[in-house]
């Protein structure tokens, strides 16, 4: 979709693209396009400007052709409060000061937004963090995400070494990395589960079996399955990519990709799954403070409340959409007996644990009421919303709780209900909503 002055964009547009022409971008557009991920085109800095801040769009892809000094400086402005990730096409990463990720080839589509989908989802958590220390130091409780005494990033280089591959393992310690070199598969995984790795970079070799069995068992392990992975081909022309993005990897570097830009990928993508861990490790280190409850370590309903309500106004300020659900524990037998000889309180704490780690980043979870639990899911559709929910009350279903000597375990399972934000809607009209939507669905 190209920008000629003023238009009113689809609903689903996601993607601003600044490109003058489109001679190197134009199918990497039509490729994200295909995809779901809606692209506007405009033609000059001023176009695009205007664009973001008529249009909650939520990333910018630059021809490097078109990226003058300030044309970062000025996007990122322009969308304001929103944070915007920003690609640079055609250019190598310091070439691209200020860009998330800068690529001296177009990337594949699928490619694209994967990585487009992983710098959203990072913007969006930065932005969770700030309004959840504006909460937490409202009641005296200061939340500290600075990595500044975190070790060295890690990174895992996983097969047989290679010029090329010992010049990008090279590059990456040179850039201060940490870097654990493991020849074979069996070694890899000795590695992975002996210690933790903020990425990983297979060498493709002539055979990629080696390195499609390690993608295939990280993304099997919940503990591995969040590490991001980056294939380092060979040869050309050795294997569909648009596959291998879909059997887990983030990034695919090419055989004629220079061994700095493919160091310069890794490292963001390391850099990113760090700043990830970092952000929840310091929202999670409340759990056990007097204002959580003291079962779960989840939000209390009145801190929920008060969140919510920080939580709406940035939604309505960044022109983000806005869900919340409610999971109510779903009555049965079991549940009863176990509800009567007190087990179930006893399974609380497991279940808000796994609540808790089951949730994004970005996601507040809370307590409110003895067997209610709310989750508050920005920057999330309700449709969207409501199968979060429903995945999570899923997990759970599928374990099984004591209920005491001589008594099978029981299962708790949950009725959901969602709601999105409306516009002009108060916080609590909002989780009424989605409590209403609970008791149209199950009749109580």
């Amino acid at each position: 979709m190209a920008l000629k002055g003023r238009l009113v964009l689809d609903f689903d547009t996601r993607v601003l693209v600044l490109a003058s022409n489109d001679d190197r971008i134009g199918p990497l557009t039509s490729g994200l396009d295909s995809l779901g991920w809606r692209t506007v085109t405009a033609r000059n800095l001023d176009s695009a400007e205007a664009t973001l801040q008529d249009f909650p769009l939520e990333a910018a892809v630059i021809d490097a052709a078109d990226l003058s000094p300030d044309a970062v400086a000025r996007l990122r402005a322009a969308a304001e409060p929103r944070r915007l990730p920003i690609m640079v096409v055609g250019a190598r990463p310091d070439a691209a000061p200020g860009a998330d990720l800068a690529m001296s080839k177009p990337p594949h589509p699928v490619q694209a937004s994967l990585r487009l989908e992983q710098l959203i989802r990072a913007a969006i958590a930065e932005e969770e963090f700030r309004l959840r220390s504006s909460t937490f130091a409202a009641r005296g409780v200061s939340l500290d995400a600075r990595d500044a005494d975190d070790p060295p990033l890690r990174i895992l280089a996983a097969g047989a070494a290679d010029r090329r591959f010992l010049a990008l393992s090279n590059a990456l310690s040179a850039a201060g990395v940490d870097v654990v070199a493991a020849p074979t598969p069996y070694t890899a995984f000795d590695f992975l589960h002996e210690s933790a790795f903020d990425a990983a970079v297979l060498w493709g070799a002539d055979d990629h079996a080696p390195a499609l069995s390690i993608a295939s068992g990280m993304k099997r392990n919940t503990r591995l399955y969040h590490i991001p992975l980056m294939l380092y081909l060979r040869g050309k022309n050795e294997i569909n990519l648009g596959e291998l993005f879909h059997r887990g990897f983030a990034d695919v570097a090419s055989v004629d990709t220079p061994e700095g830009e493919t160091a310069e990928r890794i490292l963001a993508l390391a850099q990113s799954h760090r700043r990830q861990l970092t952000i929840r490790k310091a929202l999670d280190s409340v759990r056990s403070l007097e204002l959580m409850d003291p079962s779960t370590g989840l939000f209390t309903a009145d801190l929920f409340a008060s969140h919510l309500g920080r939580v709406v106004e940035a939604a309505r300020a960044r022109r983000r959409p806005l869900s919340v659900c409610v999971l109510r524990v779903r009555e049965g037998d079991a549940v009863t007996l176990a509800r009567q000889s007190g087990w179930l309180d006893r399974a609380m704490p497991q279940i808000g644990a796994m609540i808790a780690r089951l949730v994004r980043v970005e996601d507040t979870a809370a307590r409110l009421a003895k067997e209610v639990f709310a989750l508050a899911l920005p920057a999330t559709r309700g449709e969207a919303a409501r199968l979060a929910a429903e995945r999570i009350a899923a997990v759970i279903g599928c374990t099984a709780f004591d209920a005491g000597p001589d008594r099978s375990p029981f299962v708790a399972e949950f009725d959901v209900g969602a709601a999105e934000l409306s516009p002009g809607e108060a916080p609590g009209v909002l989780l009424e909503r989605a409590s209403a939507d609970l008791f149209a669905r199950t009749g109580r």
